[in-house]
């Protein structure tokens, strides 16, 4: 089964993940200041939503393709170490995202509020890539089954992930005052995660096979 180390990583990640300003952060952030905390926090669910189809998604991918390929695991462990590069150069590329950009929403119903969320999540690709690139990294299948370990992992990026943005709703209008005057504090969350997601794709493409 997986150790607290490797479950202590990834929620390391997920954390830094989630706290860098990003399309889910704006968009819960705007529409709890566009209309109120509840709204903010259904909207979170459907998010959520859509996260936990990603990850039974992938988990199910990479158990059918571990199993059945004897060199898959080197194969993702090579690609998941090529897209994490790929994203920390977009978390610190000159053309990045350059702040924390509001958008105004108008008062949605709560259904229309977690659909919107879920669509939001689900129609992102980079979810799906980060989760496929993230998951083997940690995935030992001599400690157990491999659809086991995916969903504890991905499980624990979903909570790390609903605490911290439930934090941020709860103080929506604070956080935006924050990050609208703190462009270094915004530089350094991207400069902060390009170096997590950096170390670990060099770990992943030097590790031996397990």
């Amino acid at each position: 089964m997986l150790s607290s180390s490797t479950l202590a990583a990834v929620a390391i990640i997920a954390l830094a993940s989630a706290l860098t300003p990003g399309p889910n952060m704006i968009y819960l952030v705007s529409r709890s200041i566009c209309q109120g905390r509840a709204a903010g926090f259904i909207s979170l669910t459907g998010i959520a939503g859509g996260s936990l189809f990603y990850i039974v998604s992938t988990s199910l991918g990479i158990t059918s393709i571990v199993m059945a390929l004897p060199y898959a695991y080197d194969a993702l462990r090579l690609a998941g170490a090529a897209y994490l590069l790929y994203l920390a150069w977009q978390a610190v590329k000159p053309s990045g995202r350059a702040g924390f950009q509001l958008r105004n929403l108008p008062p949605d119903s709560n259904r229309k509020l977690f659909t919107m969320g879920l669509v939001t999540s689900v129609l992102n690709p980079k979810a799906a890539l980060f989760y496929l690139s993230l998951l083997p990294q940690f995935i030992d299948p001599s400690r157990g089954y491999v659809l086991v370990q995916s969903v504890l992992l991905g499980l624990t990026q979903i909570v790390v992930a609903v605490v911290t943005y439930s934090l941020i709703i709860a103080a929506a209008g604070a956080v935006t005052v924050f990050l609208s005057g703190q462009s270094r504090w915004i530089v350094v969350q991207r400069w902060s995660m390009a170096t997590v997601l950096g170390g670990l794709a060099v770990r992943m493409a030097f590790e031996a096979k397990r």
